[in-house]
């Protein structure tokens, strides 16, 4: 159950969760708090929906990621293109994916000479990118969405599970923040991390931590 605290905060939020030219800037870093490089996450308004793009760049201590995803959705986060270009290490991918929300249908194109493949969505659904906005609009209207699809690549069953209101420290201030869980389901592979969204009417993601076998790395914004 969500909690009082966490419902009282919605029910201020009437600003609009984000805002054409958003841009959030994090630094990454190791729990002892090493710097491990940088993160980037940008809005744009295009008519009749949004651009959504995002890029981080690390050197953890035996990998090195690239990563830029860009999403395209209609003005209800809907996914309409998703692109995905990625290097962890010796391991790079790019690939797209385009969403015929109409027929329940998307196909993905690994670029550079690689297959297409067509496969089945829910309605509305979303690629990773575009669920991150989704999820702030839910959390800014008091709610917390059900189990559903996403895409990424691969399609995943994502789960959101409010955990706490809890104080962090961003850029030497504490703020109070709405501690969220994610659990990401795939055919292959499982993943969990936590996102802290400040309590501002935009729900601004404050903190994401994300575990790797050599330890969790975080993403803070840098304010």
């Amino acid at each position: 159950m969500i909690g009082a605290a966490f419902q009282l905060a919605a029910e201020d939020a009437v600003a609009p969760p984000f805002k054409d030219g958003e841009r959030l800037h994090y630094e990454v870093t190791w729990p002892s708090g090493l710097s491990l490089g940088e993160a980037d996450f940008e809005v744009h308004a295009r008519p009749n929906g949004w651009e959504l793009e995002s890029s981080i760049s690390a050197s953890l201590p035996a990998i090195e990621i690239r990563d830029k995803y860009r999403s395209r959705t209609d003005a209800t986060l809907c996914s309409q293109e998703f692109e995905k270009n990625s290097l962890h290490g010796v391991r790079s991918g790019h690939e797209s994916v385009e969403f015929n929300q109409q027929e329940q249908r998307a196909k993905r194109t690994t670029l550079k000479g690689g297959g297409v493949s067509e496969f089945d969505i829910p309605p509305c659904a979303r690629d990773g990118l575009a669920f991150l906005y989704y999820l702030r609009e839910d959390i800014a209207r008091g709610r917390i969405p059900p189990p559903d699809d996403i895409n990424f690549g691969a399609q995943y069953m994502v789960s959101v599970t409010y955990a706490e209101t809890k104080q962090i420290s961003v850029g030497g201030a504490m703020r109070e923040t709405d501690r969220i869980l994610i659990d990401l389901s795939g055919p292959n592979s499982h993943h969990s991390f936590e996102i802290f969204f400040g309590k501002d009417p935009a729900r601004t993601p404050l903190l994401i931590r994300v575990p790797f076998d050599l330890g969790t790395f975080s993403l803070m914004l840098a304010e």
